[in-house]
């Protein structure tokens, strides 16, 4: 008999969790998390207080508790000194290994990046890579203005000898919005809550928003089982989903609570005390 219980029910708005994500999301039920938006750490970039990254255990975690349709956002880069790392790209290749579809590769590009190369382009972007359970069970397009709208003669039917013929046809006034998502980084860009910068590694709150507003819709559980300084949570929340936030570091969790709060979302936290079944 297994010793899961649905541990991560939808049992309040808002939950933080200290632990060790594998073990805390080892004692959830199958198939229970909705939309998962997280940004992990990656090629020792950066000093998460020393703790360690066991990948693949959170892989395999996270689609187990993944619902049918459900999707993760995996947001990653590479070390790009001395040559690519890659590392993104497998991640990806593992999250397809175990039974994700790879439903989109989009780009997180950044508007303002200070970081130049003496002997390559600037690198201002980082994967957003969307993991699904089989097909995704929500989809809310975002939309973008066209530049041109209304009725215009538009060509169709072209034959092969190449001579266009056109047609009365309507150009609608949005369209769905193209896999490159454009962000302003650093305070004014990422966030305007100044204690997130207290992490070492914030990603964008709109970015956040916009993942959560395209695979989610109001009341689902959204997870970020490395929620550092609480953007997805709360982005989450100010939206009408409920959250769980797990990180290994009480000082992050502190930061996201505190974030959480000044955002008028009160929020226990809570120690991952029960062993892993």
């Amino acid at each position: 008999m297994s010793t899961r219980q649905n541990g991560a029910q939808n049992d309040g708005a808002a939950r933080l969790i200290v632990g060790n994500c594998v073990d805390v999301m080892r004692n959830w039920a199958d198939g229970i998390i909705k939309l998962t938006v997280t940004s992990p750490p990656y090629d020792g970039l950066r000093d998460y207080k020393g703790y360690d990254f066991p990948f693949e255990e959170i892989a395999n975690e996270l689609f187990r508790v993944t619902a049918e349709g459900g999707v993760v956002v995996w947001v990653v880069g590479d070390r790009i000194n001395g040559g690519r790392s890659l590392t993104s790209f497998r991640q990806a290749l593992t999250f397809q290994r175990i039974g994700f579809t790879a439903h989109d590769v989009m780009i997180y590009q950044k508007k303002n990046t200070p970081f130049t190369r003496s002997n390559a382009y600037t690198n201002a972007y980082e994967m957003m890579f969307v993991l699904s359970k089989g097909k995704p069970a929500t989809f809310n397009p975002l939309k973008a203005p066209t530049q041109r709208h209304g009725y215009e003669m538009l060509t169709h039917n072209k034959l092969p000898d190449g001579i266009n013929k056109k047609k009365l046809g309507k150009l609608n006034k949005e369209k769905t919005r193209t896999n490159i998502w454009s962000y302003a980084v650093g305070l004014g860009g990422t966030t305007n809550d100044k204690i997130a910068f207290q992490h070492p590694a914030v990603f964008p709150e709109k970015l956040a928003l916009d993942h959560i507003l395209s695979w989610s819709n109001p009341g689902d559980l959204v997870l970020d089982p490395m929620c550092g300084s609480g953007t997805t949570g709360k982005m989450a929340l100010l939206q009408g989903r409920a959250f769980i936030g797990i990180d290994i570091s009480p000082e992050y969790i502190a930061i996201a609570r505190q974030r959480l709060e000044a955002s008028g979302i009160p929020v226990a936290i809570e120690q991952n005390l029960v062993p892993p079944g």
